[in-house]
C-alpha cells in the first residue's frame, strides 16, 4: 500500500502544480473509488496532453532533449542495464521479437546521444540477453527485465531516465503500441514513479 499512496500523492502534487491546485484534492478522493479513479486518472492525463499541445512525437522530442541535459549524470552501471531491459521490454512488448526489429532496435540504442556513455558491446549484449530471455519464457524474462529496472529506483533521476529512454526508443517510429505502454506503466510502478507524469 505504501507504493499506491506514493503514486497517489505523486499524481496529486502533478495535478496541483498543472493545473494550479484546482482538481488536486478531487484526483486523490478519485484514487479511493476503484474505476472512477482511473476514469479521473485518464481524463486527467489527456487533459495534460491537450493543455500542452502534447502529441507523443512532441513528447518523444521532449524527452530526448531533456536526457540529452543529463547525459553527464547518466553514467552509472545501474541506468545502464536498466535502460537495456526496459528496451528489450519495449521490444518484445507484444510477445514476439523478429530478426528485423531487434536489429532496428540494436541501431536505435546504439545510436543514442547518452547511451553513447556505454561501449557499444556492452549495450548490445545486455539488450540481447534480455530479449533472449523474453523470447524464449516472456513472462519469466519480463520478471527478470522488472527486477532489474526497479534497481535504478534509488536515484529518482536515473529512475526517470530509464521510463525516458523506453519512450524515446519506443517512439522512435513514431507509434506506440498499447503493449509498449503497458510495459511501461509497469516499469513506471516498478521505479516509484507516476505514468502520468511522462503522459502514459
Amino acid at each position: 500500500m505504501a507504493l499506491f499512496d506514493r503514486l497517489k500523492d505523486q499524481a496529486k502534487q502533478l495535478q496541483q502544480q498543472v493545473q494550479g491546485g484546482g482538481h488536486g484534492a478531487a484526483g486523490g478522493h478519485g484514487g479511493h473509488g476503484g474505476h472512477g479513479g482511473a476514469a479521473a486518472g485518464g481524463s486527467h492525463g489527456s487533459a495534460h496532453g491537450s493543455s500542452r499541445g502534447g502529441s507523443k512525437a512532441q513528447l518523444v522530442g521532449l524527452l530526448k532533449s531533456q536526457l540529452g541535459s543529463l547525459k553527464s549524470e547518466l553514467k552509472s552501471g545501474a541506468y545502464r542495464d536498466a535502460s537495456m531491459a526496459m528496451c528489450a521490454l519495449v521490444a518484445a512488448a507484444d510477445g514476439h521479437v523478429d530478426a528485423a526489429e531487434r536489429q532496428q532496435m540494436e541501431s536505435m540504442i546504439l545510436s543514442n546521444d547518452v547511451l553513447q556513455n556505454f561501449p557499444p558491446d556492452q549495450l548490445r549484449q545486455r539488450f540481447n540477453r534480455h530479449v533472449d530471455q523474453l523470447t524464449r519464457n516472456f513472462p519469466q524474462g519480463k520478471t527478470e527485465a522488472m527486477q532489474e529496472i526497479a534497481k535504478a529506483a534509488k536515484k529518482p533521476t536515473e529512475a526517470r531516465a530509464v521510463v525516458q529512454t523506453g519512450i524515446v526508443i519506443a517512439g522512435a517510429d513514431g507509434h506506440f503500441s498499447q503493449a509498449e505502454q503497458a510495459v511501461l506503466r509497469e516499469a513506471c510502478a516498478a521505479l516509484g514513479l507516476n505514468p502520468v507524469e511522462f503522459q502514459l
